[in-house]
């Protein structure tokens, strides 16, 4: 489930099951250390992330425009009763079509602000560097010149609180990895969800072994992390929004169910693009471009060369035996439970084990 859809609530504290299964940033939290399909780029300063709604962000884009059809039948409801069949009017229609439209028009606002005329992604950038993180969180209209978009920075210590934070969709648990800033009485400021959704208690796994990842760059660096499985497109090409949507219903899905879903995927792939095509690309701030400086011999920029990005070129790279499929490592420090899956099944419960 998209997080803008279910927001965390200002000025209350953090719930009590994402505080309960807080992230250590400074020891590991499971047997292995992987990306599970997050990252836009990655060098020795700063790796570039996904926020949580970017894979699936077409579910919202066709929310919201279905929330415009209902304007617009709002509209002409009250049309036809006004204009067409006038004996058919009365104060009951009205108001009811006025319900219509305003019932509409906030879920059409609410949600599309950020979906439309917006944003074609929301990067996180983690500066290893400066030890901060840097979210884009919002399009700004009128920004003054080195401005950029709207920008939140946390700090890479303790003082920032992140978490499992465990949903519900499809009667299955899903899980993000979320942070949370907080006052001095320990209530919500803001937050942000980082990297992508993983559903059912089964995937907490890869929670885990992409939190590692991310804690492994922040902290030793980028010389001994496994390669991400993809590198996202910066430039998300129509092929690339095809590929979104009919992953979104399995990578593993078999031909026969594909073809079966072929029209809902086309229809969803239609809703990105709109989306897509109606953003623009992301401008950072000059105070964080300032301290996002590569070096021109920066032998961990990637992705460059022949390094393949995107679904497509990355499936024909593995084809060929080009690129490793689901490189992992495993942490020789973690002294847990050694099986991944049963580390996982812990960490699932109301209370998970103590690290």
């Amino acid at each position: 489930m998209d997080e803008r859809v279910f927001l965390y609530k200002v000025g209350q504290p953090i719930p009590e099951w994402d505080l309960q299964h807080r992230l250590p940033i400074n020891k590991p939290v499971g047997p292995e250390c992987k990306d599970t399909g997050t990252i836009f780029q990655i060098n020795s300063t700063y790796m570039d992330v996904t926020d949580q709604p970017h894979g699936s962000r077409q579910w919202q884009a066709g929310g919201v425009l279905i929330a415009v059809v209902g304007v617009v039948m709002g509209f002409w409801m009250e049309y036809e009763t006004r204009f067409i069949f006038p004996d058919a009017g009365d104060l009951l229609g009205d108001l009811f079509c006025l319900g219509v439209i305003l019932i509409f028009g906030y879920a059409a606002f609410r949600f599309g602000r950020d979906e439309f005329f917006a944003l074609k992604r929301r990067p996180i950038r983690f500066n290893r560097e400066q030890k901060k993180i840097f979210a884009i969180r919002r399009r700004r209209f009128f920004a003054k010149q080195g401005e950029g978009d709207v920008t939140w920075d946390v700090p890479w210590n303790e003082k920032s609180i992140f978490c499992i934070h465990k949903g519900s969709g499809n009667n299955q648990n899903c899980y993000h990895i979320r942070c949370y800033d907080v006052d001095d009485n320990g209530n919500v400021v803001r937050a942000f969800s980082i990297g992508r959704e993983w559903v059912g208690s089964a995937n907490l796994e890869g929670v885990l072994s992409q939190w590692n990842y991310w804690c492994w760059y922040m902290n030793q660096g980028p010389a001994d992390l496994p390669k991400p499985p993809l590198f996202f497109s910066e430039n998300e090409s129509v092929r690339e929004s095809f590929l979104f949507c009919m992953y979104d219903f399995g990578t593993r899905a078999s031909p026969v169910f594909r073809m079966i879903m072929m029209p809902f995927i086309l229809l969803m792939t239609s809703f990105r693009l709109l989306a897509l095509w109606t953003c623009r690309a992301p401008v950072w701030p000059n105070a964080v471009k300032t301290v996002s400086n590569i070096a021109a011999d920066d032998a961990f920029n990637q992705p460059r060369g022949t390094t393949p990005v995107g679904w497509g070129e990355t499936a024909l790279a593995q084809q060929r035996h080009d690129y490793p499929f689901d490189p992992k490592k495993e942490i020789s420090s973690w002294i847990g439970e050694q099986d991944g899956a049963a580390n996982a099944s812990l960490w699932a419960k109301d209370i998970p084990p103590k690290i």
